[in-house]
């Protein structure tokens, strides 16, 4: 092979790999920074009661934009909705920062989860159609550092501009970076056509994205009402409303582990969730249980963020190494890692800078290693159900998934301390719940076949990618 295709940033792949980077930098600081200056939105906009709205508004529209692109994306191809997607994300942060009241806030907020969910799955899928099987590792080594790395300065950065100027400067500033990355991505993304594959139909995958959007929404309801009888009541509804979308828009297998394709995507979504679900739950109990400053609980998680970068470009480098070869295995092992990070600070009472540290920088070598392996494993077979398909359903993994832990998790909290135990005695329990989720998502990784994940024989040129 030319030696040209050894590196994502060769000439030919320059362009759309920092086009890539900078959007996924973009959504992930966004998504960052929000969590940081909500108190001072809500407080500004005199919207306290609607304050969790901020965060499952975006979930809830993402669930959308992610599923119904995908099917766009296999029968149309990736640049018209990728440029729809951009300008619905612009229009969200134009919208947020001009808001003049909750209300406004909240639509923005929808219109920036449907922009950052088609977005991503339009990312996804670029990868998938323009880099060849030996350079998916490095692109998604990349993809993950630039999502990760806002998380340790995203924060921070947006603390500061909302202090010294307005929280409305964070969502204007985002602006530059969105139209560098449609500068740059815009042309690559025009040259790259999908082969049209079955599977549903595009009304039917709507029809189902909204049902799973609305069973969602009532079950994050319920959990925020618990735990009174009443939202135990719609917290069941809402999950009961959930299952058929779930059973009908991921490959059919993956909630009960199957083989193959179902069982890459349950370990991805279920060990994402744990991690993600566990950095939340870390930093307050490290505030609030350990007296630890705001300030130095972002360091500390940002530890976890340290080590997921460094993994995810050497990741690349060891699947170049063995040709894809020992892809299971670092995809078990990242897990088993993972499982050991949360274990190290599943029991609060004995957690200490030092062990949450030594924790989360074993969690980030974890992360670093089943994260792109992962995708990488997806993209092999996405054949199966199409690349836009596939594309969605490791973006559904990345956002829906953590999105309801982390919900089920501050419900956990909510009735532990209903209950008469201490905050103290919650976090551990949420943490418990955690654990829970990385063993079975081992086990959902024990199910991938080694055989179907090894480097697949090169694909012609032509066959998925068309220069106009």
């Amino acid at each position: 092979m030319p030696s040209n295709h050894q590196s994502i940033f060769s000439p030919r792949y320059f362009a759309l790999s920092i086009g890539i980077i900078l959007s996924v930098m973009a959504v992930g600081f966004e998504g960052l920074s929000v969590t940081t200056i909500a108190p001072s939105i809500a407080g500004d906009l005199n919207g306290l009661s609607l304050f969790g709205w901020i965060f499952s508004t975006y979930l809830l529209a993402q669930i959308i934009g992610t599923l119904v692109v995908g099917r766009i994306i296999d029968k149309r191809g990736p640049a018209a909705p990728f440029t729809y997607a951009l300008l619905l994300f612009i229009a969200g942060l134009v919208a947020a920062a001009t808001a003049g009241d909750m209300y406004i806030m909240i639509g923005s907020r929808a219109l920036q989860g449907l922009g950052a969910g088609a977005m991503m799955t339009c990312v996804y899928t670029a990868i998938s159609l323009s880099y060849p099987d030996e350079l998916r590792a490095k692109i998604l080594g990349a993809f993950g550092t630039a999502y990760v790395l806002p998380s340790m300065l995203g924060p921070y950065v947006a603390g500061l501009i909302a202090d010294q100027w307005s929280w409305r400067f964070v969502f204007w500033g985002i602006l530059p970076v969105l139209v560098v990355s449609a500068v740059l991505s815009l042309p690559a993304f025009r040259k790259l056509k999908v082969q049209q594959s079955g599977g549903a139909s595009g009304s039917s995958s709507t029809w189902m994205a909204l049902l799973l959007t609305m069973g969602t929404g009532l079950f994050l309801v319920g959990l925020s009402m618990l735990p009174g009888m009443k939202g135990f009541v719609f917290a069941l509804i809402g999950l009961a409303g959930m299952i058929v979308p779930l059973r009908q828009l991921l490959p059919k297998g993956t909630l009960t582990l199957r083989r193959g394709m179902p069982a890459i995507l349950a370990t991805r979504g279920l060990f994402f969730a744990a991690y993600a679900s566990t950095q939340n739950f870390l930093v307050l109990a490290l505030i609030e249980v350990k007296g630890i400053t705001p300030s130095q609980a972002g360091l500390i998680v940002a530890s976890a963020a340290l080590s997921w970068c460094i993994i995810s470009y050497l990741q690349g480098r060891w699947d170049a190494a063995d040709q894809g070869r020992g892809r299971h295995m670092r995809i078990i092992l990242g897990v088993f890692l993972l499982a050991v990070g949360i274990a190290i600070v599943f029991w609060i009472p004995v957690v200490s800078v030092a062990v949450a540290v030594m924790g989360q920088i074993i969690a980030g070598v974890g992360i670093g290693l089943a994260h792109p392996v992962s995708g990488v494993v997806a993209f092999s077979q996405a054949g199966e159900g199409g690349a836009g398909q596939t594309s969605a359903n490791l973006q559904f993994a990345d956002s829906f998934t953590p999105g309801v832990v982390i919900g089920i998790g501050g419900s956990i909290l909510v009735v532990c301390q209903a209950a008469g135990m201490s905050l103290q005695s919650g976090l551990i329990v949420a943490m418990g719940f955690h654990l829970l989720l990385i063993v079975i998502s081992m086990i959902a990784s024990t199910r991938i076949s080694p055989q179907s994940i090894s480097k697949t024989e090169p694909k012609k040129e032509g066959v998925n990618i068309i220069v106009h």
